[in-house]
Parts: structure tokens; sequence; C-alpha cells
């Protein structure tokens, strides 16, 4: 036999928790063929000497649903290793949606993901190829992509689609919800790997209005999740009031189902809530029932602007500026009245926000940039949201300060790390584009949690990052190193892998900006037996054929069966 791509010399950690071990990996019409010793030619061969070879790391949370109809290269994803995505998470995404319903979906994007509206639209243009959820996965399927992907359908356009502005204001009937259970079904039998939904306060969409999922009682919920356990599927969900453990659980055992939430963040249930949280996953799961917390390596940073100041949304004197004009929003950050509302109503997590926020752009004066607000305002006498907001309105809300939110504690976050019931989630790729960054969440784990903090083993950090999010996730044929499967390869070196420091750049739809890191010690991505990136460059044409595919029902069609097709 000769292989397509040989990759010599390298430690093989095949992404099960198995030790690794010394060998070669042979690849061949887009399968691994051979596993430890490949003894045949190749038509290329890697030198891996040094480095470790393993499974393409999956990201099972991300926000490419728009993105993807302009940029089939997903990036920034696969400059970190991931080879497989997952989107629609959160219950938002592009589909399905009625014509007239585009704006207020993008609107609603533009709020809650932080998504330029202006690249959005010039992103997806006037004319969607796709209307219904099926039509979505064809139109994907058929432009083709750079990496693999797997979707949920989720619950924000699914309710949009069904009862329209209506969807931001009251309950569904329930002719409205048997009509939304139908499209679900249709939606998992079309290859969704699941539902998506959000009863999160952050979530808020346009006009500062909730999401429309947020407007869903309970029993509309169950209703949609039955569908998973007719046809088969997973539940993402974003916890909220009276919609966390116990309902997840009851989703999740009715429906003989796993359900992932997001998600369980140091400091979010106040210093060492965490542990509390472990303990009551930890019995579910011992009782057979499958609630899974999706959990962060990376601190919950925001670089934000006065002008949307997404941190703060949940709160009432913010979220009622939202419909008001660019004067009105000036005009009350002016007012002593309104800073005083803001101050005194600061939810529990946000109290002294001004200690761990830095001012990230301040043309007037550069010299106070990368400094803590708190430090400068101590310098200059003056209370720290007044600074803020004098600074706000000083640039026009130019100004961006970056707050650290939660996942802080280092500690409780190697608990979370190394629990055995969690999953490693919440990168946000493709969303809050202008705030933050964190589609670097790989090469940062195995830079800063396994090499220099010693957190999780090699072994344990390859397995976190493939086929442990794999396996929540319903992603059947994805994850691990074996003789047979997908040749989703990453190869990297253990010394020098990690994420480098965020840059800002102007290259989304109307120029738009987002911040992007650079990834150091992958040395080359490997997705489907294709070579897409060596030496920190892609080796493909964005404009030709990519070599990723749709992961209907969580695993790609036979490579034979779409020839046939």
């Amino acid at each position: 036999m000769s292989y397509d791509i040989k990759i010599v010399g390298g430690t093989i950690v095949d992404g099960t928790g198995a030790p690794g071990y010394q060998g070669d990996v042979g690849i061949k019409g887009g399968q691994v063929v051979a596993l430890g010793d490949a003894p045949d030619s190749a038509d290329k061969v890697i030198d891996a000497s040094g480095q470790v070879v393993c499974p393409g790391f999956v990201d099972i949370h991300t926000h490419y649903d728009a993105q993807i109809m302009w940029d089939r290269m997903m990036t920034i994803s696969p400059w970190h290793g991931v080879t497989t995505t997952v989107i629609g998470n959160c219950g938002f995404g592009v589909a399905p949606t009625r014509p007239e319903h585009r704006r207020l979906i993008l609107r609603t994007l533009e709020n809650v993901e932080g998504m330029s509206l202006d690249a959005l639209e010039a992103g997806l243009g006037d004319e969607w190829p796709f209307e219904t959820f099926p039509e979505y996965l064809d139109a994907v399927e058929q432009r083709g992509m750079a990496i693999n992907m797997g979707v949920l359908i989720g619950h924000t356009p699914l309710r949009m689609y069904v009862m329209g502005e209506d969807s931001v204001e009251r309950p569904a009937t329930e002719e409205e919800v048997a009509q939304m259970k139908d499209i679900v079904r249709d939606a998992l039998k079309a290859g969704a790997v699941g539902f998506a939904t959000s009863k999160a306060l952050t979530h808020l969409g346009y006009d500062g209005k909730p999401v429309p999922s947020r407007l869903a009682d309970i029993e509309e919920i169950y209703e949609l999740a039955a569908p998973l356990g007719e046809v088969g599927g997973m539940m993402q969900a974003n916890i909220g009031p009276e919609f966390y453990l116990k309902e997840l659980g009851k989703i999740a055992k009715d429906n003989n189902t796993t359900v992932s939430w997001t998600a369980l963040l140091a400091g979010l249930f106040g210093p060492g809530g965490h542990r509390k949280q472990l303990d009551r996953t930890a019995e579910m799961i011992e009782d057979g029932i499958n609630v899974i917390p999706q959990v962060a390596c990376r601190p919950l940073n925001f670089e934000f602007q006065w002008e949307t100041p997404f941190p703060f949304e949940p709160m009432d004197c913010v979220a009622n500026l939202g419909a008001g004009t660019r004067e009105e929003r000036l005009a009350a950050y002016a007012d002593p009245a309104w800073r005083k509302e803001f101050t005194d109503s600061l939810l529990p997590v946000f109290q002294g926000w001004w200690d761990r926020t830095v001012i990230a752009d301040y043309a007037p004066d550069r010299s106070v940039e990368e400094r803590r607000l708190a430090d400068v305002a101590a310098e200059r006498g003056i209370d720290p949201v007044d600074l803020a907001l004098d600074m706000a309105i000083e640039t026009d809300m130019a100004t961006r300060l970056r707050l650290s939110v939660l996942n802080i504690d280092e500690d409780e976050i190697s608990d979370l790390l190394n629990d055995p019931n969690t999953v490693l989630g919440l990168s946000d790729a493709g969303a809050h584009a202008s705030q933050l960054c964190d589609a670097c969440f790989s090469t940062h784990l195995l830079g800063h949690w396994s090499r220099e903090k010693g957190v999780l083993s090699l072994e344990q950090a390859v397995r976190t990052l493939t086929s442990r999010p794999a396996e929540v996730f319903g992603i059947k044929d994805r994850g691990r190193l074996e003789v047979g499967m997908p040749a989703d390869v990453v190869v990297f070196d253990p010394d020098t892998v990690g994420a480098g420091p965020l840059k800002r750049v102007f290259d989304l739809p109307g120029d738009a900006d987002r911040l992007k890191s650079e990834a150091t010690g992958i040395e080359a991505v490997i997705v489907n037996g294709t070579l897409l990136r060596e030496g920190g460059v892609d080796q493909v044409d964005p404009e030709g054929d990519l070599p990723g595919r749709l992961l209907r029902h969580g695993a790609a069609s036979p490579v034979s069966q779409l020839a046939a097709e």
C-alpha cells in the first residue's frame, strides 16, 4: 500500500486518555489505515520527531452559523487545531428564518452574540439560499467547508419562524408549540445533532428585548425536547430562572438523552460554589441522568464599548437604553441620576467591576491603555464609574474597556477541568468577535494548563479536546486516532504550543473588526485525510474544494455514498 500522507517519528496520543507512544501514522482515502507501524511509502511525509500526533480537536460551542456562509475556512478555529465544530449553540442561528424575519434575526445576533450587523448583512446578502432548517443543512453542505461541522437546531429562530415578533412578547399557544415540535422532529431527521435553547438573563436580542427562547415556558421546552427521545440527538441549554438541574434532569431522563448546559464557570455560584454543582452533577450521573456542565479554560473577558455594553445589558437601566438613539444613550451616561442607578443596581457578579477592568483603547491618552481602570481613577481622584463614562462620552463611545467577568480563580478552574463529569466548551468562536477571542481555547489548554501548570497530563488534555466533547455531543466518528476512523489529525510541538496575544483586525464583511489570536506550535492540521495547514500556513485554496464534512446525526456520510450522490 502507498499512503497519501505518512506522519513519522511522533508521539501518538490517541485521544482516549491512554499513554502516548512512539510510532507512525498512515493515511489513505481520508482514513487512518496504519497506526504505530506504517511501513509503506507515501506521497507526503511529515516528520513529527519531538512532536505529538493526536486527533483533531472538537469545539462543541461555536457560533459560525452565519460566518460559514461567507468564510468556508471558519477562521480562526483551524489555526488552533480544531477540525470539528458544533454550531447552533444557546438556541441561536439563522435557520429556519422566513425572508420577512431576516433582519430581525440578524439584529438579534447583533445584540446577543456581539456580531456586527453590517458584517452579517454584507456576508449573507439579500437572498439567502435557505429558509427551512433542512435547506440550511443542504446549503452548508453544498458550499463546502474547511473543517467538519455538526448543527443544533436553535429555539430562537424556530420560535420566530412560527410566531414572528410575538416570539419576544408572549408564551406560545398549543398549536404553535405543536408546529415547532414538528419542525424540531424534521430537523433531527434531516441531520441536526440536537436541539438548543436558552433562558439566560444575559441573552437580550433586538431593541434590548429578551431573545425569543426566554419567553418559552417550561412545558414548551419539554415538548420541543421530546423529539430527541423519538429520533435521537442531544440538547444544549443555557440555564436561567426555573431552568436548571431539576428541569434539565427531567429532559435527560424522559428522553434518554444527554443535556449539556452552559456554563459552570469559576465564581458563578460564589467562591467555592462550584463544588456543590459538581457534587450534584455526580449524583445525577450516578443515577443515570446524563446532565453535563460545560466548563471553560480561559477567563471570561469582554472588550466592550459603551455603545453596546454587553456585560451590563442584563441590568434594566442598561437594557432600557437598547431601543433608544445614540444621543439618548450619551445623555443617560452624562446624567448623575443614571450613573447612581447603574452603580446601585449592579448585579453581585459585577460588584467592584472596575478592579477587574483594563482600559484597552483610549485614543486621547494612550499612556493609560492596558492599565486598570481603578488605578487611573485613583490617580485622578475620580470615581471609577464616572471615569469610565466620562471617557466614553469624550470619545463618542469609542473607548474600549476589557472586563474580566468570571472564570478568574485558577484553583477553581483546575477543579472544573479535572472533574470527570464536565466537558470543555464555551469557545464562542464566531461570536462576540470584537469583544473576545476564545477560539484559541485549545492551544491555551495545552500550553497553559498542561505544559505550564501541570493541571492536566498531556494525555488528559488531548482527551479533553477530542474524545470527551465528541462523546457528550454525539459526534460518532471523530475524537480518536484509530484505524478505520476519518483522518482528522493534529501535529503539535508540546514545548511551544500556545495561544498568541489578541490582535484587532478589520477583515469581516463590511470591514468590520474582530479580535484574532495566532497559534504557536501547531505544525500540521489534517482534515479527512487532506493537509489543511502546515507550518501555520493554509495548504488549500479557500475558493476550491475543501475537506470538511457536514456531520448529519453526528457523523459524515461515507465517501462512497457521497460519490454516488
